[in-house]
């Protein structure tokens, strides 16, 4: 199936997807951190700690977070859930040098290995991971369910998948006060600060598109995904998606 945000791409209509969003996130890699954090002003650290909390009954060994941009979700897993091991992986050489840089400085290096994959053809093998994280980055998969299916094939049986995922909200008012702000503030606000005039108009795109609540929960059952839930912060800014392998 082909879902609307696929075919929304950073730069023009030609080209493939992941092309596209791996040269956009190289260049706002340098201010993404910032950006980040002041366009959610720091609510999304709660929101990236309620995502890991969901984990911790379940003690995972070895983690797979994908998508991992600078590393802050994986970071976090590291401390709160103290992995054996920890896979980052990211299309973007751009951003992961920050991470690496990062991990370094927190001491975390000897657990958080960063490596280039493409999610569409993860190089691990089946059965692999007890635990893979998403934040904040599966809207910009080229084919969703051909990621999904990647991603239920290298966990484990049992194993435990969890995404974090802005979305928008559908109710009056905060439908129409998230309008102004995707679509004035933080294309403006990521403009000036990043540099890059189409990343941060592409972004709040690719929110709106996406899949979200009872639908995503059928496309991620359709993956073969069981036991999946849902459940939404801040009136539906944020959706956070549990489900079992």
């Amino acid at each position: 199936m082909t879902y609307k945000q696929e075919s929304i791409k950073p730069y023009d209509e030609n080209g493939k997807k992941g092309e596209q969003v791996e040269q956009m996130f190289d260049r706002i890699a340098h201010s993404y951190d910032l950006l980040n954090h002041a366009l959610s002003f720091g609510i999304d650290k709660h929101w990236r700690k309620a995502a890991i909390h969901s984990l911790k009954p379940h003690a995972p060994r070895t983690m797979l977070d994908v998508a991992t941009g600078t590393g802050d979700f994986a970071m976090l897993a590291a401390r709160e859930l103290k992995p054996e091991h920890l896979w980052a992986v990211d299309i973007s050489e751009g951003m992961m040098a920050v991470g690496r840089d990062k991990v370094k400085q927190a001491g975390l290096d000897g657990v958080i290995d960063f490596r280039r994959e493409d999610c569409m053809q993860l190089t691990f093998a089946d059965n692999t991971f007890d635990a893979l994280t998403v934040a904040y980055g599966i809207r910009n998969f080229e084919d969703l369910d051909r990621g999904l299916r990647e991603m239920h094939r290298v966990l484990v049986p049992g194993g435990r998948l969890v995404i974090i995922e802005l979305t928008s909200p559908v109710h009056f008012p905060m439908k129409q006060l998230f309008w102004l702000y995707a679509h004035v503030i933080m294309p403006s606000v990521g403009r000036l600060i990043s540099r890059d005039s189409k990343a941060y108009s592409y972004l709040p795109a690719t929110m709106e598109a996406f899949p979200q609540g009872e639908r995503m929960q059928g496309i991620l059952q359709q993956a073969g995904f069981r036991t999946v839930s849902f459940r939404r912060f801040c009136f539906g800014l944020s959706t956070l998606y549990e489900a079992q392998k």
